[in-house]
């Protein structure tokens, strides 16, 4: 099993938001890749760059892929929300030696328009053309989803570390089949590493019953755990070393099974 770790973070983050969860697995002896997505380097009072609005799913997975293959070995990917299905996509591609998806957002297919994620993502869709703009999520909407186990405190610190994010890409999720590229699109039978999916079922962003639909795509080859007291933001929230400990011991099964 690969030593290697890259990180992929999701919707409005940077590589920033793995600092726990790379500490915690450079202390096993992994070498953890954070990378930060196009045109999510900045601050958010900066305006966001005018490409950011259309850029794609692909262009994402696009801009990782380079970076993939400039490493030494083949890495375990370990993706949270958009980075989980931008993680599903890269292994399609044959470019990982194990999937960890946090929370992961889902692939065509499987529908997510719960009223929760409805609700949360109402403010950037009564915007006409949002899924070629870019848009960053109210508070009010990102505390009911994404970080209600935080502390008021804590949830603005947070926050204010969130930068926009693509109208296209959480298109190419969430309306999927409307979308004529099909981005979103992730061929199963091209996936045949061992592949770990992580639920909160708490969560109201990605939905527990829906990430369950994740890993019976990938059944044959999967493990599907929901944590009752976990919500989206599994890699840093209250009680994220419990899900971490899961993680590290998959991946040590992982490996004792392909020794």
């Amino acid at each position: 099993m690969a030593r290697t770790i890259v990180m992929i973070h999701g919707m409005m983050g940077g590589g920033w938001y793995w600092e726990k969860y790379r500490s915690y697995f450079e202390a096993k002896g992994y070498s953890c890749v954070t990378p930060t997505l196009r045109f999510h380097d900045v601050d958010f009072k900066t305006p966001p760059n005018p490409e950011l609005g259309t850029t794609s799913l692909l262009d994402y997975a696009q801009d990782l892929a380079q970076e993939i293959e400039k490493l030494d070995e083949r890495p375990i990917l370990m993706g949270h929300s958009m980075g989980g299905l931008l993680a599903q996509i890269l292994g399609s591609r044959g470019l990982a030696e194990a999937l960890v998806l946090l929370t992961p957002a889902t692939p065509a297919g499987i529908n997510i328009l719960r009223p929760t994620v409805i609700r949360t993502f109402w403010s950037a869709q009564r915007q006409w053309g949002f899924w070629r703009k870019p848009f960053r999520l109210p508070f009010s909407a990102v505390t009911y989803s994404m970080l209600q186990l935080f502390t008021p405190e804590e949830q603005k610190d947070l926050y204010a570390r969130f930068v926009y994010e693509s109208g296209r890409a959480a298109t190419e999720i969430g309306y999927w089949f409307f979308d004529r590229g099909k981005a979103s699109r992730v061929n199963e039978s091209k996936i045949s590493c061992p592949i770990l999916v992580i639920a909160g079922a708490q969560d109201r962003i990605t939905p527990h019953p829906a990430v369950r639909k994740v890993a019976d795509k990938y059944r044959a080859v999967s493990t599907y755990m929901v944590f009752a007291h976990h919500s989206h933001w599994v890699v840093s929230e209250p009680g994220w070393e419990e899900v971490a400990e899961y993680v590290g011991n998959w991946l040590s099964d992982v490996q004792r099974v392909d020794s």
